[in-house]
């Protein structure tokens, strides 16, 4: 039977004979933001290049734009099918909360009434992790950020981004979104791929954690992972599964790997598609009968004003650097999102 997605309007009409059923829908999106730095030179942090006077010439004109560009993207996830915009947005790469917080002032989210959950985590550059809420869909009940402690060869710290857990309601449900941004591939993905593993294993850490505290709670993790759905922090450490069917009690489910194996990405580079921009989720939130709060379907926004529309790099996100040069583009990412529905009576 098709579905009927209806955002909180409760009407009932038939199809081919049949009564159609109706829902209500819920709208998650993750969005890698990609340096979405003030132009104020903070001195605890490696922020210098974005500043008026540093290597990109990150001015206040260049940085307005950059608000204007990232907050009509969010705007616009999952609009053709919600009306709206989502309901709850994970970040990544914003240096600090004042970041944050000129987005949702913006007259493209003013009327959105966001809320934000931000930490500032020890990552060297000064970006951070954030969630982004509508106060009339979910209300949070918890926060923490947890610290990813990882180390180089010689023993010293490697600083990082913390983890961002977030529990609370949405529609009388426990639901906790974690947000991440694991380490990068700088050096190789082989000799890099230890960091991400400690990543998953902290998420799986977390994970186990909450569920130790109430099984019933729905956990969704999103993020810039830096691996790709197949990669060993996933399918090794996580455990995680790409098909419904192949889901148990403990399994996590990973709605982006069916469409990596379609070749689709959120980000290229060289010629070859990846798709860092994951959800994966407890089996709870995946269920056919959508009584409660279920899964959907999930997607890459990648509407054709942020894309680049010709050259070398056409059909690549339209950044706002490449090669050193300003392009004044959206980000390096496009952005991820999924679906929640829920039968309404």
């Amino acid at each position: 039977m098709r579905l009927l997605i209806c955002l909180l309007v409760l009407i009932s009409t038939s199809l081919y004979g049949q009564t159609s059923k109706t829902y209500t829908l819920r709208t998650i999106a993750f969005y890698n933001v990609e340096n979405l730095f003030d132009t104020e030179n903070d001195s605890l942090t490696f922020d210098d290049d974005r500043t008026p006077e540093g290597s990109y010439h990150w001015t206040q004109e260049r940085y307005l734009q950059k608000i204007d560009h990232i907050s009509k993207v969010l705007s616009k996830i999952g609009e053709d099918t919600s009306k709206t915009s989502p309901d709850v947005i994970g970040l990544c790469e914003v240096e600090n909360r004042k970041v944050v917080e000129d987005l949702i002032i913006h007259p493209n989210l003013r009327d959105k009434d966001y809320g934000i959950v931000h930490f500032d985590s020890p990552d060297a550059r000064g970006i951070d992790v954030a969630l982004l809420f509508k106060k009339s869909s979910y209300l949070p009940t918890s926060f923490k950020s947890h610290r990813l402690l990882l180390f180089d060869d010689l023993g010293e710290r490697v600083y990082t981004r913390d983890q961002l857990v977030v529990g609370g309601l949405m529609d009388d449900e426990d639901f906790y979104f974690v947000v991440n941004h694991w380490p990068s591939r700088r050096g190789g993905a082989a000799k890099s791929n230890p960091k991400r593993v400690r990543a998953a294993l902290l998420n799986k850490r977390i994970i186990d954690s909450i569920q130790n505290l109430n099984w019933k709670a729905k956990i969704i993790c999103m993020g810039d992972l830096n691996d790709d759905p197949r990669d060993d922090s996933l399918k090794s450490i996580l455990k995680t599964k790409g098909k419904t069917k192949q889901l148990d009690s403990l399994s996590l489910f990973n709605p982006m790997e069916q469409l990596y194996k379609k070749g689709i990405g959120s980000l290229a580079y060289r010629d070859k598609w990846n798709l860092f921009d994951q959800f994966f989720m407890t089996s709870n939130v995946v269920n056919d009968e959508k009584e409660t709060l279920s899964y959907w379907k999930a997607g890459i926004f990648s509407p054709s004003f942020i894309r680049t529309t010709e050259g070398k790099y056409k059909g690549y996100p339209l950044r706002t650097y490449a090669g050193g040069s300003y392009t004044a583009g959206y980000s390096d990412h496009f952005p991820a999102y999924l679906f929640l529905v829920k039968e309404v009576e």
